[in-house]
């Protein structure tokens, strides 16, 4: 620890870190700006192992956790165990000298019994707003689980009233933190999840990635029950059955606790000739199929979260300069503009004829491609985003020298 700089300590229930992007790329940009920066997250499975490790500057300690099963008593076990293993070593970061800020990611909203103790001993209160908790809930328990729902509600409301900061991902959830949390609109910032272009750029195309077809998708992203891999795979099944289109293959790069049913889903559908499940990959493959796709897949469906999440695909996408195609969605059209094409929300056969247009008007792919990555280049690019976060960080917890340009 460098006493000289202000400490920040990161805690992460959701992904193990550096896997979990945002929260590596936010934890970098804070080292480079003159912060301390401890995090706090669970294992990965395969990967981050290590109960304790330094990198690039971040120093991360790690405790083992088991993903939620069974429904919600599942994330009661979950979040349970994690909120314990985070208070604990929270207590022994705290123990090795001061944390000026502590720095909370959701999903869940239950770590508030790990930052209190922190904020009673003088660390101010960031809010990194993930996810919308509440609507998550709503989208993967429509038909029950109102118990849970209440306590995420409760549980919320109690997040936004004892922080000093709130970051969100986007204007929708920016604007979740002011109506229904009540903040102070100078208090919430936009800090947009992104690549980083220097780390996430076009390759040359891989023509054996296409297995003969002639034509290439992609999906890459989390395969869990709210993703939509079942709705994209029917729109497959539309594209090949009933649109007669057999000369394109589907690589779906990406994992989660849907992973298993998704194949089932694949074969009962009769499209394990043209469909790949190649679980989660080293980014030079996702940058290598990408770069080869001609046609990138966002399938989410509408949900009360999904409607106003962004998602990292969408960006990412757009980022190697591939036409998507993606239903209708609120926050879809703000990230993507012109750079994806529509299909009425949930709508599987209109998602089909979508792919099959684009398929077959190259010179259309070829210019959503070059309006989305002008769009990341000029607004979506992490580079942005580190701004937007450390100018958050400057006015909440300065260091030494951005006081001393303070009083310049």
């Amino acid at each position: 620890m460098n006493a000289s700089r202000p400490r920040v300590l990161v805690l992460v229930e959701n992904l193990s870190v550096p896997f979990d992007r945002r929260v590596w790329q936010e934890s970098q940009a804070l080292v480079g700006a003159g912060y301390d920066v401890v995090v706090i997250c669970p294992m990965g499975l395969g990967r981050d192992e290590e109960r304790e490790v330094l990198l690039d500057g971040v120093r991360i300690l790690r405790y083992p956790l088991r993903a939620a099963t069974g429904g919600p008593a599942g994330y009661v076990r979950e979040y349970g165990l994690a909120l314990w293993h985070t208070l604990r070593l929270a207590l022994r970061v705290r123990r090795s000298g001061r944390i000026d800020v502590v720095h909370a990611c959701n999903p869940p909203d239950l770590l508030l019994p790990a930052v209190l103790p922190l904020k009673l001993l003088g660390a101010r209160f960031v809010y990194d707003q993930h996810d919308l908790v509440p609507e998550l809930f709503r989208s993967r328990f429509p038909n029950g689980g109102r118990w849970l729902l209440r306590s995420a509600m409760a549980c919320e409301r109690l997040t936004f009233a004892v922080a000093d900061g709130v970051i969100s991902t986007n204007e929708s959830y920016r604007q979740v933190a002011i109506a229904r949390g009540r903040m102070d609109p100078e208090r919430v910032r936009v800090v947009r999840s992104a690549p980083r272009l220097d780390r996430f750029t076009a390759r040359d195309p891989d023509p054996e990635l296409r297995r003969g077809k002639r034509y290439l998708a992609a999906y890459l992203g989390v395969m869990g029950p709210q993703d939509g891999i079942d709705y994209a795979l029917r729109a497959l099944a539309h594209l090949r059955h009933d649109l007669g289109r057999d000369d394109l293959h589907t690589i779906f790069m990406g994992h989660g606790d849907a992973f298993d049913d998704m194949r089932r889903l694949c074969a009962g559908l009769d499209l394990d000739s043209c469909v790949e499940f190649t679980g989660r990959v080293p980014d030079e493959f996702v940058q290598r199929c990408l770069s080869t796709a001609d046609v990138c897949l966002a399938p989410d469906p509408k949900t009360p979260l999904n409607d106003v999440s962004t998602m990292n695909k969408i960006v990412e996408y757009m980022a190697i300069g591939r036409p998507i195609v993606s239903f209708d969605l609120l926050e879809a059209r703000v990230s993507a503009g012109s750079a994806a094409a529509y299909a009425t929300a949930d709508d599987e056969l209109a998602f089909a004829k979508l792919i099959d247009e684009l398929l077959g008007d190259p010179a259309r792919r070829a210019r959503m491609g070059e309006l989305g990555r002008s769009r990341v280049v000029g607004e979506l690019s992490w580079a942005n985003s580190e701004r937007e976060l450390t100018a958050f960080y400057a006015r909440l917890a300065p260091t030494a020298d951005q006081d001393h340009e303070g009083a310049r």
